[in-house]
């Protein structure tokens, strides 16, 4: 069976909003150096200086796209999951192909929704864990990325290093698709705008409120800014603000409101959404303890819903700390849609891969 994309415009870009307020530096000297090297590499992190792949095209970053790709890409990924949800079985795309599946970061979500959508509409995906594959360790990135486009029509990777997803999209025939790095984490992000389409209606010129770390969630999203007219605000600590190089690429496209807080309460008011990811991601729960402290008065609770108003959603790009970044209540409350958004990686990262080997 085809699948019919339909597409209309959801219109026409918005005046250019005001830019908000600056950026302070950071205070750890860990991010401090992470900071360093994210401005240099900032405006390169863009697969416009990547050779693409033989057919199709690798997602790498939200704003290597147009407003209208992105939005394609949701629309295919709402076709794709109604034909699903409707218990059609004869929907497969993927017939024949494979997908090798990269991980040097674990993850549950992310290797069950890639390789359940992959396997669902028709192909095979291929696990590589930590043990299995080791980039720039064992053999060299290049020569991995050549070697497994040979025998995959597709390749996820869900990394630490940003370079090192770089890396394999410059040396891969097939479209590699960025399941996750330390700087950006644009599947979540399209899961994300999929949920708030089906539950607000509309794409465009959402309040989104971040609370918490300043980390790739914020970056997937201040990337997506530049593309989708929004008002973006990330709450955060001071000294766990966003790479400044990344907020100015984005605020010079002159798309979105875009700015930094350090009063939550304030942040969140009007908010369509108010979103929020853990404190200590992967490879920095040595920190939680010394975080809980730092982020004292940033956990999503139920009065912090309350001042976002009734008509504020609650999201969470999962796994969640209950009792520490969100209350339990938070959680289990009508207005949280967490769940929805955790089964839409799935029919998100549908919609991308189909985009991404040019059948959609």
């Amino acid at each position: 069976m085809s699948m019919l994309v339909t597409y209309t415009p959801v219109g026409a870009r918005s005046q250019r909003l005001g830019l908000g307020t600056p950026i302070r530096p950071t205070a750890s000297p860990s991010r401090r150096t992470a900071h360093i090297r994210a401005r240099a590499a900032a405006k390169s992190w863009s697969s416009k200086d990547v050779s693409p792949p033989s057919s199709g095209t690798h997602f790498l970053h939200l704003d290597d796209f147009s407003k209208e790709e992105l939005v394609h890409m949701l629309q295919t990924a709402k076709d794709a999951k109604a034909i699903l949800k409707s218990g059609d079985q004869s929907f497969k795309p993927f017939k024949g192909k494979t997908m090798a599946m990269i991980f040097t970061k674990p993850s549950m979500r992310t290797r069950v929704s890639f390789e359940t959508g992959f396997t669902k509409l028709g192909g095979n995906a291929v696990y590589l864990g930590p043990d299995t594959i080791q980039l720039g360790k064992r053999e060299p990135t290049r020569d991995i990325a050549r070697v497994l486009c040979r025998y995959n029509e597709m390749i996820m990777a869900r990394l630490f290093g940003h370079q090192d997803l770089i890396d394999l999209a410059q040396y891969s025939d097939s479209p590699i698709i960025n399941g996750l790095t330390d700087y950006n984490h644009p599947c979540q992000i399209m899961a994300d705008m999929l949920t708030a389409w089906e539950h607000l209606g509309r794409l465009e010129n959402l309040k989104i409120a971040y609370v918490g770390d300043g980390n790739n969630m914020v970056h997937s999203w201040m990337r997506l800014a530049s593309r989708i007219p929004m008002e973006f605000v990330c709450a955060c600590p001071e000294g766990f603000t966003p790479d400044p190089a990344t907020r100015e690429l984005c605020q010079a496209t002159g798309v979105s409101s875009i700015s930094i807080s350090h009063e939550p309460f304030e942040a969140v008011k009007g908010a369509d959404i108010v979103y929020t990811d853990v404190w200590a991601s992967m490879g920095q729960k040595e920190e939680a303890e010394e975080r809980k402290r730092q982020f004292k008065g940033f956990q999503v609770n139920e009065e912090m819903m309350k001042a976002a108003g009734p008509q504020a959603k609650f999201m969470h790009c999962l796994p969640a700390e209950r009792g520490v970044e969100c209350t339990d209540g938070v959680m289990e409350a009508e207005y949280s849609i967490v769940f929805d958004e955790a089964e839409n990686r799935m029919h998100a990262q549908n919609g991308i891969m189909l985009h991404a080997m040019g059948l959609s």
